[in-house]
C-alpha cells in the first residue's frame, strides 16, 4: 500500500469516528473550504446574494436544475459537487458548486420564469 493509500484510509477511518459535520466536511475536502471562503457558490446562496431569499425551497430547487441544465449544455458534464446540510430539512446531501460568477448561474435565472425577475432587477441596478 502506497502513502497516499495510507493516508486516505486513516483519513476515512477518522471522518467514520467524527461528528456528522466533520464528517461530511472530510469527506467534501477541498471543495468544502472553497465554499466557505466564497470561491464557490450553492445555488441557494448565489439566490440570496441576488435578492432570492423570499423564493420558496421548491422554486430554489428549480432554480438548481435550470443552472445544471445550463452548466452541462456549456461545458459537457456536471460541476463539482460539495456535502451540504439542507435548509429545511438538516439532512446531508450533494450539491452542485459554481465558481462565483459562473455564466451558467445568470443563464438559470434567465431560463427560468420565476427567477427572471431577479434578472431584470439586476440591470436596473447596473444602469
Amino acid at each position: 500500500m502506497n502513502a497516499t493509500a495510507k493516508l486516505r484510509a486513516r483519513t476515512n477511518t477518522a471522518a467514520r469516528t467524527a461528528n456528522l459535520p466533520l464528517y461530511y466536511r472530510t469527506l467534501s475536502g477541498i471543495i468544502a473550504a472553497h465554499v466557505e471562503a466564497g470561491r464557490l457558490v450553492k445555488t441557494g446562496d448565489f439566490l440570496d446574494r441576488v435578492g432570492g431569499s423570499d423564493l420558496k425551497d421548491g422554486q430554489k430547487s428549480w432554480f438548481g436544475r435550470h443552472v445544471a441544465k445550463a452548466y452541462r449544455a456549456a461545458n459537457g458534464g456536471d460541476s463539482v459537487r460539495v456535502w451540504s446540510q439542507h435548509r429545511t430539512t438538516g439532512k446531508w446531501i450533494h450539491v452542485l458548486v459554481y465558481g462565483a460568477i459562473d455564466p451558467a448561474l445568470y443563464a438559470g435565472l434567465r431560463t427560468y420564469k420565476a427567477t427572471q425577475h431577479l434578472l431584470a432587477d439586476m440591470y436596473a441596478r447596473c444602469a
